[in-house]
C-alpha cells in the first residue's frame, strides 16, 4: 500500500478555531469580587463623598452706614446692620469666632487733625443676641447687651459657635456706639469696622 499523506487543515478551518475561542472569551461571565455559599451574607463596600465648597465667610453691611448724630460730649448710637456668619466646611468640629476692631487711626472729619479726631476707645461695639441662626451647637454674643459694650480700640470678639457640627450660619445686627468728645469739632466723620471669622 502506498503511503497517503494528510493534508494541513485550511486556512477557512483555522480562521474558524479562532473566532470560535475569541467568541467564548468575550462570553465568559465577569468575575465576582465576592462568591458566598447559601444562605450567608454577600457583602459590598459601597461610598460616596460630602463635599464642603463655600467654607467659612462672614458678611457684612455695605458702608457708609450712617448712625445718627449728636452734639459734642453727647452719646450717639445705631444700628450698623446684619452681619452673618456662613459656616459650609461640613465639619465635625464645626466651631468659629467672628471678630471686631476699628481701622487705626479712628473717626475722622475734615483733615482728620487731632481736634477733627474720635479715637477708637471712644467707638464702642455691641453685638446683641443672634437674630437668626441655622444648624446645631451653641451660638454665643460677643455682647449680649448694651451694658457689655466694648470699645473697637482692639480687636474684640464680636460672636462665636463653640459646639456642634455640620454646616451652620449665624446673623446678629450690631450696635455702634460713639461717646462724643466735648472738644470735638463740627462735622461728618468717617471710619472703618471690621469684622472677620476664623
Amino acid at each position: 500500500m502506498g503511503n497517503r499523506s494528510v493534508a494541513a487543515p485550511s486556512a477557512a478551518v483555522a480562521g474558524l478555531a479562532l473566532v470560535t475561542a475569541l467568541t467564548m472569551t468575550t462570553t465568559a461571565p465577569p468575575a465576582l469580587a465576592a462568591t458566598c455559599p447559601a444562605s450567608t451574607t454577600c457583602a459590598t463596600t459601597v461610598t460616596f463623598t460630602v463635599n464642603a465648597p463655600d467654607g467659612l465667610t462672614i458678611n457684612v453691611p455695605d458702608g457708609p452706614v450712617s448712625i445718627g448724630s449728636g452734639a459734642p460730649g453727647a452719646q450717639i448710637s445705631g444700628s450698623l446692620g446684619p452681619v452673618t456668619v456662613s459656616d459650609q466646611r461640613a465639619a465635625l468640629t464645626a466651631t468659629w469666632e467672628a471678630t471686631v476692631s476699628a481701622a487705626s487711626g479712628g473717626f475722622t472729619t475734615g483733615g482728620g487733625t487731632p481736634a477733627e479726631t474720635v479715637p477708637n476707645t471712644a467707638v464702642l461695639y455691641w453685638s446683641g443676641p443672634a437674630t437668626a441662626t441655622t444648624g446645631t451647637g451653641t451660638f454665643v454674643p460677643g455682647q449680649v447687651d448694651a451694658a457689655a459694650a466694648q470699645s473697637l480700640d482692639v480687636s474684640r470678639t464680636a460672636f462665636s459657635k463653640t459646639s456642634g457640627s455640620g454646616n451652620n450660619s449665624a446673623t446678629w445686627d450690631p450696635t455702634i456706639v460713639v461717646n462724643v468728645p466735648a472738644q470735638a469739632v463740627a462735622g461728618t466723620y468717617t471710619g472703618t469696622v471690621n469684622h472677620s471669622v476664623a
